[in-house]
């Protein structure tokens, strides 16, 4: 009995492509975080030629207030 334990391979750890590893792998695997940046990137490039982009709003807001504070400048300024 002894010697058929000594013969047997030991356990190895889980493969990473098994279900409950990989989910918690997921987030550290770099080669995985590199694919999934360059997909969203390519997403976000095919929607910018489809014409679907769109403006920050903090870049809309900006630009509400200059326009704003250049005609309080007309209005009372000059």
């Amino acid at each position: 009995m002894t010697e058929q334990r000594e013969r047997a391979e030991p356990e190895r750890p889980a493969d990473r492509s098994a279900p409950g590893r990989a989910s918690r792998l997921g987030s550290l695997d770099p080669v995985a975080a590199y694919e999934r940046r360059t997909t969203r990137i390519r997403e976000e490039i095919a929607r910018n030629r489809r014409g679907e982009y769109t403006v920050p709003t903090w870049v809309l807001a900006l630009a509400l207030a200059a326009v704003a504070g250049a005609w309080i400048v007309v209005l009372f300024v000059l």
